[in-house]
């Protein structure tokens, strides 16, 4: 999936070795989605891009609806520390 090159996923991690739960992969998708969103304001047309970040945005989607239909607190912190809100 993302490379974690620029992003710290300490801060959503659940325990020292934890890379697949909610909190980690709706990190990996937005730092992602951030990343291609930059993308598609340089080269408009790329159409293939485009349809590859509505699907983040729909994968993220989900696991947010799932997070917040399980562990309202979680979900609140995940929320406030990606600034998905505004």
């Amino acid at each position: 999936m993302a490379t974690t090159d620029n992003i710290d996923l300490s801060a959503f991690r659940l325990h020292d070795k934890d890379t697949g739960s909610a909190d980690v992969q709706i990190a990996l998708l937005t730092h992602r989605i951030n990343q291609l969103t930059d993308h598609l304001k340089v080269y408009r047309k790329d159409h293939s891009s485009r349809r590859g970040l509505l699907k983040l945005v729909a994968t993220r989607r989900s696991l947010l609806d799932y997070l917040k239909r399980t562990q309202q607190d979680r979900y609140k912190s995940v929320i406030e520390k990606l600034n998905l809100r505004k």
